[in-house]
């Protein structure tokens, strides 16, 4: 029986995630299966893998092809790699150690150019979640500053301008014409008290004046000038 390692499709519409199988060639993609030997959900970023090292290598060991895909995932986890390393064991150009030893070397380079590769992921969505940060703090600051102008000209249009210029204008017309009534009173008693002053003090100056005018003097002037 030919067997094949390939997908068999799971999830969601417009979120599938896949499930790595063993089945039988003739099989449908989603029908039974004898194996399954992992998972592969590629809407993440990078995609997750999750894989039974040991039970892959298993079947391409004895002979089970993988498809295209699985082919590529399987390279990546170093299921191939390691598969030619046990192959050069058995036809003795190196011994095991020397597999294992190659393995490692590879598995570690592989896991720094992840960790490169995760370290810029999470840089660039650093940068990009910074960039949407400042685009919304400037879409704030408008939006803050368009709302202050709209309430200074709604304050100002409801404003009762009028209103508050009148109201000073009437105070002053109250507070002059309180004082103005005093004022009239004080001047009127002034003149009161000072006519009778000018009064009393006429008469006095003018009746010696009239007692000492020679008038009675000149009577008998006259009078004998018509006897002579």
């Amino acid at each position: 029986m030919a067997t094949k390692v390939r997908l068999q499709r799971r999830g969601r519409k417009n979120y599938p995630f896949y499930q790595i199988i063993v089945a039988d060639s003739r099989a449908p993609r989603d029908g039974k299966y004898i194996e399954r030997i992992g998972s592969y959900n590629p809407n993440t970023h990078p995609a997750t893998i999750t894989l039974d090292f040991e039970r892959a290598l298993y079947w391409l060991q004895t002979g089970a092809q993988p498809t295209d895909t699985v082919r590529n995932i399987l390279s990546d986890e170093g299921v191939l790699l390691k598969k030619h390393l046990l192959g050069g064991v058995t036809k003795g150009a190196f011994d095991e150690a020397e597999a294992e030893r190659r393995f490692e070397a590879w598995k570690n380079s592989k896991s720094q150019l992840n960790q490169k590769i995760k370290d810029k992921d999470e840089e660039q969505k650093r940068a990009e979640a910074k960039v949407r940060l400042d685009a919304e703090k400037e879409v704030n600051k408008s939006r803050s500053e368009a709302l202050a102008k709209k309430r200074a000209e709604e304050e100002a249009a409801n404003a009762p301008a009028p209103v508050e210029e009148e109201i000073p204008a009437v105070e002053e017309t109250v507070e002059v014409a309180e004082p103005a009534e005093p004022v009239a009173e004080q001047v009127v008693e002034v003149k009161t008290e000072e006519v009778p002053v000018a009064v009393e003090e006429a008469p006095v100056e003018e009746a010696p004046a009239t007692e000492e005018a020679p008038v009675e003097e000149e009577k008998p002037a006259t009078e004998e000038k018509t006897e002579e």
